[in-house]
């Protein structure tokens, strides 16, 4: 099968949105859209008293009246559609293997309830071997915002920098035409205790020093891969996950990533990108990397 960008439907405002956004990716990708709906009468309540074949029905008409749509407005995108009975997570990890990237609904009804903080969002996330995109409606001042407009943010961890997030960001920056914001915020190390006296201006003025090196040398061979891509670098003190939400309200797209796990306990998500999927007002791409 062909690569595609596939998006899960579930026909909530949520799902309409990251669908819209996906369409947008294809096209810019020049793959097929694949839209999917995954039902499970376990999953939603709401149709638990429903047969499979009037589920199918319904779906497989919301799925033709939102490709129909899609082909008006971009009328060579090629859009196929998929119902189907299952496991959401199970389905849409499956999908994802034969996806350039997986994107749902921030907040999505039916299979995917709860998606920021319900249990079958953290699932995909944790066992997903492709990129996933996370997109939800804006809200507030910034439900006006040109969704094409400002950059792709890149938080990077300079003492193990991801080549698949490094990747990610930097071909998602040269598609769109715009500059790559790559973010690192360090800290003073806990073991140096909160009173150093005279000595903690000298040890911050090391560790950022170390850090920007860092910065640069992890950066060096995707500049030189992009040279069209304006890379601003930011490299300073703070707490990763907050300065990523607030980069968030100009962005496009926000790229982290998440280390594969083999453990069976937790989230497999980490600590600063679970709290950016959930700040974040720009779509939040997740990057599994070894």
């Amino acid at each position: 099968m062909s690569r595609t960008v596939t998006v899960g439907v579930d026909g909530s405002r949520e799902s309409l949105a990251a669908t819209e956004w996906a369409a947008e990716e294809a096209v810019r990708r020049a793959v097929p859209l694949r839209l999917l709906q995954v039902w499970s009468k376990d999953e939603d309540p709401r149709t638990r008293l429903v047969d499979p074949a009037t589920a199918r029905g319904w779906g497989e008409r919301a799925l033709g009246t939102a490709q129909r749509r899609l082909k008006r407005r971009h009328p060579g995108l090629d859009v196929e559609t998929e119902w189907v009975s299952g496991d959401p997570v199970e389905d849409l990890c499956a999908a994802a293997d034969e996806a350039e990237v997986l994107v749902l609904g921030s907040r999505g009804l039916g299979g995917l309830a709860g998606f920021l903080a319900g249990s079958v969002s953290l699932a995909v996330l944790a066992r997903i071997q492709r990129p996933v995109v996370l997109v939800r409606p804006h809200h507030g001042p910034e439900a006006g915002k040109d969704p094409s407009a400002g950059e792709v943010v890149l938080g990077l961890d300079v003492s193990a920098p991801a080549d698949e997030v490094l990747a990610f960001g930097f071909a998602a920056a040269d598609r769109y035409g715009c500059a790559l914001r790559v973010l690192h915020t360090w800290a003073v190390p806990a073991v140096y205790g909160p009173d150093m006296g005279g000595a903690l201006p000298l040890l911050m003025s090391e560790i950022a020093q170390d850090a920007s090196v860092a910065l640069d040398e992890a950066l060096a061979p995707w500049t030189e891969k992009y040279p069209g891509v304006s890379v601003v670098r930011e490299c300073h003190q703070g707490r990763p996950a907050q300065d990523l939400a607030k980069a968030s309200r100009d962005a496009r797209l926000v790229v982290v990533g998440r280390k594969n796990r083999r453990a069976r306990i937790g989230t497999h998500i980490g600590a600063v990108t679970h709290a950016v999927i959930h700040h974040s007002l720009a779509p939040v791409a997740v990057v599994p990397h070894d």
